[in-house]
């Protein structure tokens, strides 16, 4: 437990002396593990609310609310001869970006157990019950993290989230090293390590958006129009993608082509002031996409290909076999979407690099 001025029993770190003192001890360290707690609701950019590490013998909260600078603890985070254990890392990662660049080397647990045959998007709570046999309390999960003060049992809580992470890393070393897969984690890991993943480049922020297959190319332009759009307003007015323009309304732009005032005003999921402040530029990117006066028809009977459905199916079968062999889940090996680029003849998909394509990659593609 990490000693200082404060309760040890309640360990806060809210001084620059104890953030200086704290960091030291990290970065004399092999290893510390790190999580982090933020809010999102009403922001585009995540709010960083507290920072918890632990080593062996430290554990303690950083209080990003309460100091006027991080750049103590930016040091350990970053040197390369520390490892930094987390669990699920990209949000945390993206998180401490702003004050400490690139974090790392990181040793992600989920992405390790994942080699190891447990599921891809394995939680902490059910990781630490699996391998340590404890349980964890769940009675702080909808915690407001940006409330001040935390009761001692909000820290204790999320202490809880650090304290197991290195003895989770010794368990899954150990595995790893036994199934011969070191060098699949270690290519793993260093994908981390892009600064680029934190950022979304608004002309790609239209792949996120579920819901539309099949476009014509009119409107396929107009989604990429209106997405790039709401990110870049998202950003600027550092406010959620929905409260710019909802979901339910971007899609139903897309399919109806709206070209006026009245004709926008009747899409659904349009709050009023989104139609007073934004019709114009919603127009705007209407226009711009170029879309045929009156678009192309929507085509509801269109069915998709038998012979492409069951060379999907044979790849989903065969990679589900292979991952029975390796006793992984299926998708940590590849993807539908994936799957779905091979039989559309792509590929320069993730399946036919690094590790992954000796083992499943080439299979895929022969059974083409």
């Amino acid at each position: 437990m990490y000693r200082s001025s404060l309760d040890a029993l309640h360990p806060i770190i809210t001084t620059p002396h104890d953030l200086t003192e704290l960091a030291d001890q990290l970065a004399a360290a092999a290893a510390f593990a790190v999580d982090t707690e933020f809010l999102r609701e009403r922001t585009y950019r995540a709010e960083l609310c507290l920072i918890q590490v632990a080593t062996r013998d430290t554990a303690a909260c950083v209080d990003p609310l309460t100091l006027p600078d991080l750049a103590a603890l930016a040091r350990p985070l970053t040197m390369g001869s520390v490892a930094k254990v987390m669990h699920a890392c990209r949000q945390d990662l993206e998180v401490l970006y702003p004050f400490a660049g690139i974090v790392g080397p990181v040793f992600d647990t989920q992405i390790a157990a994942a080699l190891t045959g447990a599921p891809a998007q394995v939680g902490y709570a059910d990781l630490v019950r699996r391998l340590l046999g404890r349980d964890l309390a769940k009675a702080h999960t909808r915690t407001d993290w940006s409330t001040r003060p935390l009761s001692t049992a909000q820290v204790e809580y999320a202490l809880d989230d650090v304290r197991y992470l290195l003895p989770l890393k010794a368990h899954l070393e150990e595995t790893i090293e036994r199934l011969g897969r070191t060098a699949w984690l270690t290519e793993e890991l260093a994908a981390l390590a892009t600064a680029g993943n934190f950022c979304v480049d608004p002309q790609q922020a239209w792949l996120r958006v579920k819901g539309l297959h099949g476009l014509d190319a009119a409107r396929a332009r107009l989604l990429q129009e209106l997405a790039a759009w709401r990110e870049r307003r998202a950003s600027d007015r550092n406010r959620p993608r929905g409260w710019i323009l909802e979901e339910g309304a971007l899609r139903e732009i897309v399919l109806r082509v709206p070209r006026t005032h009245a004709e926008l005003a009747v899409t659904g999921d349009l709050p009023p002031n989104v139609l007073k402040h934004c019709g114009e530029e919603i127009l705007a990117c209407v226009q711009a996409a170029a879309v045929p006066d009156p678009p192309p028809p929507l085509d509801p009977r269109v069915r998709p290909d038998p012979a492409r459905t069951a060379l999907l199916r044979k790849l989903a079968d065969l990679n589900q076999s292979i991952a029975l062999e390796l006793a992984m889940s299926p998708e940590v090996l590849t993807t539908r979407r994936e799957l779905e680029q091979l039989v559309d003849g792509h590929r320069d998909v993730p399946v036919l690099r690094g590790w992954r394509r000796s083992v499943v990659g080439e299979r895929l593609v022969a059974g083409l």
